[in-house]
Parts: C-alpha cells; structure tokens; sequence
C-alpha cells in the first residue's frame, strides 16, 4: 500500500478460495453452495468475493438488500442472487430486470410482490422464509400457526407471477455448544422439514430449492444440508470453533505516524483515563473509531508490531489510537502495524470489545482501502 502509507485491509482471495474448498470438502457432494456477501462480503468487498465465487463455481449468492444485488450486477456478476431482507414492491420491475431472486417473509408481501409483478407483466423469483425459531423473520408456523402457516405458504406459492423456486429456514443457536442448543436447532430443523412436506403435499408442487444451513450448521450439523448450504463467517475464516481448516482473510493494517517520549504521570487522550507510570515511548497509530476500531477496546488489547505485541493505551480517537512501545525499541516511524489477522488473532480482540469476530469486520469502514493479494 503505497499511495498514502496510512491503514488498509489486506484481503487474501488465496485464503476465501481454500475456505471455499474446505467447506465444499465438508457438505455432501452435490449441493449447492450459496456464498453470503452481504454487508460488503462482511468487509472483504462483495465484489472482489463474488467475483471469486463465481470464477470457483459457487452456485448462488446471498445480500441484504436491493442495493447490495445491484452494486453486484453493475459489476458484472451473472450468478443468482437471493435478497435475504426486505424490498420494497414497488421495485419489483427491477428485481424481476436484473433477474434478481427475493425473500417472501409473509402472505401480506407475496400478495405485494404478485400484485407488482403482475402489473408489469413479468415472473418474480422467490424463495419462502419458515420462521420455526429465530423470531425474526418468515412465515409463522410453530405450535397452533402450523395449519395457518402450512395455508399461508401454499397461497403464496400459488399467486400468479411468483415462482417460488426455494424455501429457507435460518438456525438461531446451530454455532451454540450444548444439549439444549443442540435440542433447539434439531426442532427448528424437524418444524422445517414438516412445514415443507406438508405445504408440498397439500399444495400439490415441489419446492426446487430447500436450505437451512447457516455457518453454524454447516460446521455442527453437516447432514442438514438438503439441497443448498448458505456459509457466511465461515467463507472468511472465523466460525469453525477449530473443527475446520480455515484462515483468517483480512489483515487490518497501518503504520506508526508519530513517536514521543512522555514522563511518569502524563495523562493520554480523551478522559486521562490512561496515566504513564514510567517514561515512556508512545506510537500514534492513524485508525481509530471512523475506521472502525471500536471505541469500546480502548486500553483492552494489544497490536502486533515487527518486534511483538504493544498494548494499546488510552482512549481510541475518531483518526488515531496511541501504543506503548517502550519495550519495543525497533519500532519506529512507518514500521508496519497489524491491529488483527493472520499475527493477531482476532477473536480475542472480539471478546475484549464484548462483541464477535462478524462485527469487528463488518466495521471496518469504507475510507480504508482494501488491498488484494
């Protein structure tokens, strides 16, 4: 990273396309692979990794929204791709133009969606949500909703203009250890299947598509992989508790701007609620929060320099964060700092700020250049 010397994310295809592989080696051969890219392919860039996918063989794509699909086909990107959240019917021209596939969560949407699509005389491919747990989206079919809800289903599939090719489900706790996780994934999984056999036998249509099969269950409970998976974290190194190969994809980076020697009992940023207690030798880091280093970790981790590990000291600014790098007399001006990845794991730093691996990427703001190996 030559042009500003300043913080950058360094993404490894390398690493994704052996996680890809290593997940493909893991699923029963066959099924289909759906690569979820939302969130800008959780810091990666979604059209670097989709472009990737599409060159390895992955079969579907997975976004959040309607912009996320169209940045992906602007960019050329042919593979289908399923919009997991909500768009609004009024866009339904473009969906069905860009051959765009969407989430019906509700018998009120697909009712919308025919409606729009029947207006512009165009087919709207569809894949129905099941909510059997994670109460958040979907079809509501658990308990006294199973006969409504099996109804609802077959309507929706039945509205003209909707071709409803798949059917999903998403595990709330199939990454949890423990026999009550496991309990309630395996009863998310059976609600699943029964909604689906009989929606299929009352309805009189098969369903071309089924998936469940988030990270956690591909990882935990390989024999749900039914016709298509949908691996998130996994894809980029984190999820697999160690009972896969995987490598980290991301190193966030910077260099040390500035140095300065301060004595015994200076006050450090904002607050003072750092304090040297020696003469020090301090770095100042240019990432900070608008970065996406969380303020949270302020004085909770450390970054790894040439020379070892520097503790990072007081509060974390918007543009820069400070480090103490008094036991480490190598380290100098421009020296190459890795906040996390390959050097320094970044689960931990995850559990120092109280959150999980997903965020701290997803965070990485877009003012930091991503840099392709």
């Amino acid at each position: 990273m030559d042009l500003q010397k300043r913080t950058w994310a360094e993404i490894s295809l390398g690493n994704i396309e052996h996680n890809y592989r290593v997940i493909r080696g893991h699923i029963p051969e066959g099924t289909k692979f759906l690569g979820v890219v939302k969130a800008d392919a959780y810091g990666h860039g979604a059209v670097e990794v989709s472009r990737l996918l599409e060159r390895l063989g992955a079969d579907y794509l997975a976004v959040s929204c309607l912009d996320e699909a169209l940045e992906l086909r602007d960019a050329g990107i042919k593979m289908p791709i399923l919009i997991l959240g909500h768009t609004p019917p009024r866009y339904v021209p473009i969906l069905i133009e860009n051959d765009i596939t969407q989430t019906v969560t509700c018998e009120a949407k697909a009712i919308e969606f025919s409606d729009e699509a029947v207006k512009c005389g165009g087919t709207l491919r569809v894949h129905i949500a099941l909510d059997t747990g994670m109460s958040r989206l979907g079809f509501l079919c658990d308990r006294h909703h199973f006969a409504e809800g099996v109804k609802n289903v077959i309507s929706a599939v039945r509205m003209p203009n909707l071709d409803a090719e798949g059917v999903f489900t998403h595990f709330a706790v199939s990454d949890e250890p423990g026999e009550d996780n496991e309990r309630y994934t395996r009863a998310q999984f059976e609600l699943f299947t029964r909604v689906i056999e009989a929606s299929e036998s009352a309805g009189g249509f098969r369903f071309r598509i089924k998936h469940c099969a988030n990270s956690g269950a591909v990882v935990n409970y390989p024999e749900f992989a039914l016709d298509m998976v949908r691996p998130g974290i996994l894809l980029y190194g984190y999820g697999g508790e160690g009972k896969l190969d995987l490598r980290p994809c991301m190193d966030l980076m910077t260099t040390v701007s500035t140095i300065k020697h301060y004595d015994e009992g200076v006050s450090v940023s904002y607050g003072g609620i750092y304090k040297t207690t020696r003469h020090t030798r301090m770095g100042v880091l240019p990432i900070g929060y608008a970065d996406g280093l969380l303020r949270a970790l302020s004085g909770r981790f450390s970054v790894m320099t040439p020379a070892g590990a520097a503790p990072q000291v007081g509060r974390i600014c918007m543009d820069m964060c400070m480090v103490d790098l008094t036991e480490l007399p190598e380290v100098n001006l421009d020296s190459l700092v890795e906040i996390f990845g390959s050097r320094n794991p970044l689960q931990p730093i995850a559990e120092a700020a109280g959150t999980i691996t997903y965020e701290l990427m997803c965070s990485v703001s877009k003012r930091v250049p991503r840099v392709y190996k």
